[in-house]
């Protein structure tokens, strides 16, 4: 037996290995215990953070692929982006935009389209989709259809210089000080040519004396008579000539978004959304238009696919055809430039002088000196209105009219206007154009009427193209927020909650 001695007594040097052996076992136990803690602590812990971040990712790219989604036939014809919730069907709303996030996210989430993922890999994170709900959406007609203007104005903010707004600015100063939208100068023709019947119906037939020995019968006779038969034309033909060149298009409003509107039977979204500042609003609206202009038809520059060709035409005036938005813009435009030119005529003195020649010669052969003044004015504004025919003949064949007139600008002479040809027309001079004197009429409509139109218009021409008929605006998200929840088998949760927007 091997034995020793420590400190006097006898010990067996192989039990002492043996005891020695059993600390270790026991020693390296406890250290494995210990390192297998931390190291399943450490697993568990990149799975969740790792499982985390995945939940993370997998949101932000659903969220981006449903924004991907965007409407093509919206974006193609007037460059604006949002996502159609109604994907084609007959129904729109959150629940459609739901499911196709929740699509997104559960095929990112799986393992399926792995080459023998049964067989080599392993779901480390055993992430699966629980919840997906859209909390607030941001819809195209909101707040009056604001971002729908708004979204309009970015579309081409980059591309309108303001030079352009400071003369528009001009051109309304003109319009609104000299009050050249109020038309009166057609009620005062009227009123005018009534008085001038009661003198006609009083002397006509009359026997007045010549001379001595010599009497006639008076002729009592009003010399814008001429003018005024080809007036009852109507102005449209006047101006245009051949009517069958007009287009016959016609909507039907009742089923178009500013009607919904109005009865309160839209979408509506619950996002936070901060409108300009009494500063900017000049400008978006400035900018706004120029947007309808650059993706609009009007007469002149239509488009063959639009619902309405005159589209422009229909935002100012509101009518359900081509004719009627086109009739009433030209009949404004007539009220504009007949008091523009009646205002040039009273200033003139050497065209005042020869209008005072006119109706003085007219009333000495009947001997009717007080009916001098009547006829005047009645002369004046017939001349007025023909040059006004000539001025927007001008206008809708390419030409361009200043709003006030000069000598220099000036057309008709007094006998060819009393003549009532109205056939001349130009393409030339300096001025205005017609899509210049549309700018004058938006501007002067109130702004949420003519936002409401031309989101009829919008609406309407999608629904032509093919798996459109059903689009509706107020469908339309631009920015959504969804609140996901994503659990693992592991047995723990993540909720999400993501913002995005187009912006």
């Amino acid at each position: 037996m091997d034995k020793g001695y420590i400190y006097g007594k006898i010990y067996d040097r192989r039990a002492v290995g043996q005891l020695h052996n059993a600390y270790l076992t026991v020693t390296l136990a406890l250290c494995l215990a210990v390192v297998l803690s931390l190291f399943l602590t450490l697993i568990d812990g990149v799975r969740r953070n790792g499982a985390r971040l995945e939940a993370e990712c997998v949101t932000d790219i659903g969220l981006q692929s449903i924004l991907a989604e965007y409407h093509r036939e919206l974006m193609k014809q007037y460059n604006l982006f949002a996502i159609d919730s109604s994907y084609g069907t007959a129904g729109c709303g959150k629940a459609n935009t739901e499911a196709h996030l929740l699509r997104y996210l559960s095929g990112n989430l799986s393992y399926d389209d792995i080459f023998l993922s049964d067989y080599l890999y392993r779901d480390f994170l055993g992430l699966a989709v629980e919840r997906v709900e859209l909390t607030k959406v941001s819809i195209l007609t909101d707040h009056g259809g604001a971002l729908f203007r708004s979204d309009a104005v970015e579309a081409v903010k980059a591309d309108v210089g303001l030079g352009l707004l400071q003369e528009l600015q001009s051109w309304m100063q003109n319009v609104e000080i000299n009050g050249l939208e109020e038309g009166t100068e057609e009620n005062q023709k009227q009123e005018l040519d009534s008085e001038i019947r009661e003198w006609v119906n009083e002397y006509d037939g009359r026997e007045i004396q010549v001379s001595e020995d010599e009497w006639k019968r008076a002729e009592v006779k009003n010399p814008t008579d001429g003018l005024e038969a080809k007036k009852r034309m109507g102005l449209l033909r006047l101006v245009v000539g051949d009517e069958a060149n007009i287009s016959p298009n016609v909507i039907h409003p009742e089923s178009l978004i500013l009607n919904r509107m109005q009865q309160g039977q839209i979408n509506y979204g619950n996002m936070a959304w901060e409108g300009n500042t009494e500063t900017e609003q000049l400008t978006e609206r400035f900018l706004f238009q120029e947007y309808l202009l650059r993706y609009m038809g009007r007469f002149g520059k239509e488009c063959e696919e639009d619902a309405l060709r005159y589209q422009i035409e229909y935002l100012i005036a509101g009518k359900e055809s081509d004719v009627e938005n086109l009739k009433s813009v030209v009949n404004r435009l007539c009220i504009l430039r007949e008091a523009a030119n009646a205002m040039y005529l009273m200033s003139n003195e050497a065209k005042r002088g020869e209008i005072r020649l006119v109706a003085a010669a007219a009333c000495t052969l009947i001997t009717l000196p007080a009916l001098t003044p009547l006829l005047e004015s009645a002369i004046l504004l017939a001349w007025a209105y023909a040059e006004s025919v000539y001025d927007i003949r001008t206008l809708l064949a390419g030409g361009k009219v200043p709003v006030l007139k000069d000598d220099g600008s000036w057309h008709y002479s007094l006998s060819a206007a009393l003549n009532g040809s109205l056939q001349d027309e130009s393409t030339g001079g300096e001025g205005l154009a017609y899509e210049d004197y549309l700018r004058i009429f938006m501007m002067l409509s109130d702004l949420d009427m003519l936002t409401g139109r031309a989101m009829d218009m919008v609406e309407a021409d999608i629904r032509k193209t093919p798996g459109n008929a059903a689009f509706r605006l107020d469908g339309c998200f631009k920015a959504v927020e969804a609140h996901i929840r994503i659990g693992s088998s592991y047995g723990f949760q993540y909720e999400i909650t993501r913002q995005k927007s187009y912006e």
